[in-house]
């Protein structure tokens, strides 16, 4: 059979989306309190969340690790897909967005699962390593600036335990990344593709899912 590639939008999209995405009226409902913000566009979608809960499940995950909050739909899917005793680092810098998230938190069940953390990612992340978190980690999503995406990578490599799993948000850029780059951001995302294709750490592959889903998994 010839390699087929199937372009996913419009109606085909709203049948992935209906035939893959399970939501909680709580996830429901946050989807459609985002859906007029102004930076609406930061929200992954349905289909994309349905993937992270499958991997967090997939893997067993405790502990995780999300880079970029925005109102709170992927840490809800995350916070799901967690162990009963599972918790969730969020790092953000907006209470502004963040706390559009926490009554579906709330309702969903899972708010003291999401330990929620506003400030540069980075400090945390270092205030962890630094309280002696290395290797205890399971699963970190990536989804904030792209110029930190290097440093959250490099953090998250050294908060996973052995067989972690990254997934890294947006590496496909609108398609921009196959083209010569005009804004830093692009070159940001292009410089992190090349490196983690050639970073023998980890096991790789990416996804076309969304705006494209890179995964890693610590060796």
């Amino acid at each position: 059979m010839a390699n087929r590639s199937t372009p996913v939008a419009g109606e085909l999209l709203a049948y992935l989306v209906a035939h893959s995405a399970r939501e909680l009226p709580a996830q429901t409902g946050l989807r459609a309190a985002t859906r007029d913000h102004a930076h609406a566009g930061m929200q992954i979608g349905a289909e994309q969340a349905q993937f992270l809960t499958l991997l967090v499940k997939l893997i067993g995950a405790k502990r995780a690790i999300e880079i970029g909050t925005f109102t709170g739909y992927s840490a809800l899917a995350i916070a799901l897909a967690l162990t009963a005793d599972g918790t969730l680092l969020a790092c953000d810098i907006s209470d502004a967005y963040t706390r559009v998230g926490k009554p579906f938190w709330e309702a969903a069940g899972v708010a003291a699962k999401i330990d929620l953390q506003l400030g540069p990612a980075l400090d945390t992340l270092d205030a962890r390593l630094a309280a002696g978190e290395a290797g205890q980690y399971d699963f970190a999503f990536i989804d904030a600036d792209k110029s930190g995406y290097d440093g959250y990578y490099e953090r998250c490599l050294q908060l996973l335990r052995a067989g972690g799993l990254i997934a890294i948000d947006n590496v496909l850029w609108g398609g921009s990344v196959a083209r010569p780059a005009t804004d830093e951001d692009t070159r940001a995302l292009q410089a992190l593709n090349d490196k983690i294709h050639a970073d023998e750490r980890v096991d790789i592959a990416m996804v076309p899912i969304g705006d494209g889903v890179t995964l890693a998994r610590k060796r």
